[in-house]
């Protein structure tokens, strides 16, 4: 059975018994320090022909879902993180991934792909570091199509303004659409109640259905200040593939971990190109903004977010989620026993 059909046989057994409340929920306004409206649903012509080449072995997306989250450290002798810096975004990115083992090892071929970046607002271009830089979901979209991907669908779920809006100001739908890639709209009808096994705090939200039926995920956050969680990172960009976002704030680090847990990026790509260090998540200021030319990737979220901290002058341990993902067993915080190369793109 295909890892496509073992998502959908797994979603149906989640939502047994929970479809009566769905309608109730998605009538229902989100509380108002994110209130935001139900983004039309759209659909983009497919650019990029499936791959001749065949599969890639199914996974068992069951018994992941429901067994006890496991540490997602490289094996072997690669690094369990890449930190690139000094150069333009796609050369950080490509050298990142390559340091990683390349994307083929995160994406089989004949995959379906999701990338998940950060469009929270549709104020701002990416000079204001609100949303993550247009180059380097591009670059994501061409390698996920260079490792054979069958499919690559860019999306976000905006509190501030439209989907429309928010793709189009950042500057992401531009380079996507050139890179190939399928900008979605993500409809409202499409977020189902979705039951997580022994979950901390966030034992049943509404996920996008999308993002649990596709192959791969790759999330690709934004580095920046968050005015309640301090820091917008890996684990919060995951925020954006959930309804009813305000309902986490109670015990937002639990409740990422649980989200972190359950739905399990393949690779997390963190943009600290230009970093917001004020005034977040919206900014507004260039004088907010810290220009690094720095990219993290690692399949470790917890990892990938406890090292972003340090570029804010933070320890890990400063941000509840990632001590819950630790203490969750999703990855690591310990930096200074991870394998960790740097890269110096432009010497």
């Amino acid at each position: 059975m295909s890892n496509h059909i073992s998502r959908r046989e797994f979603l149906r057994r989640a939502a047994v018994g929970l479809s009566a409340v769905t309608l109730n929920q998605l009538l229902t306004a989100c509380s108002s320090d994110e209130a935001q409206s139900i983004p039309p649903t759209g659909e983009a012509q497919p650019t990029s022909p499936a791959s001749e080449a065949p599969p890639a072995a199914p996974t068992n997306v069951d018994e992941q879902a429901e067994s006890p989250a496991q540490s997602t450290s490289t094996p072997g002798s690669g690094p369990d993180l890449v930190v690139a810096r000094s150069g333009e975004p796609e050369a950080l990115v490509r050298q990142a991934i390559a340091a990683l083992g390349g994307m083929e090892r995160f994406v089989p071929r004949d995959a379906s792909v999701i990338v998940k970046p950060n469009m929270c607002v549709a104020y701002h271009s990416y000079e204001y570091a609100a949303t993550t830089n247009p180059w380097v979901v591009g670059a994501l979209v061409k390698m996920c199509f260079e490792a054979g991907a069958r499919s690559v669908q860019v999306m976000d779920y905006p509190f501030g303004g439209t989907a429309e809006d928010a793709y189009e100001i950042s500057g992401v739908a531009e380079q996507v659409k050139a890179a190939g890639g399928e900008m979605v709209l993500m409809s409202g009808m499409k977020f189902m109640p979705t039951e997580i096994p022994n979950a901390l705090a966030l034992s049943q939200p509404d996920i996008y259905d999308d993002i649990l039926k596709a192959d791969v995920l790759i999330n690709v956050p934004i580095a920046k200040h968050h005015s309640l969680s301090r820091l917008t990172l890996g684990m919060k960009n995951l925020m954006g593939v959930v309804w009813n976002r305000p309902a986490l704030h109670g015990r937002l680090g639990d409740s990422l971990a649980d989200l972190a847990g359950f739905i399990r990026p393949a690779l997390t790509v963190i943009d600290a190109v230009r970093m917001l260090m004020a005034n977040g998540p919206t900014g507004g200021n260039l004088d907010d903004v810290k220009q690094m030319d720095t990219i993290i990737a690692s399949p470790d979220i917890v990892a990938a977010d406890s090292y972003a901290a340090t570029l804010f002058d933070m320890n890990p341990e400063d941000l509840a989620y990632i001590t819950s993902g630790v203490a969750a067993g999703i990855g690591r915080s310990d930096l200074e026993n991870l394998r960790i190369e740097e890269i110096n793109v432009v010497a």
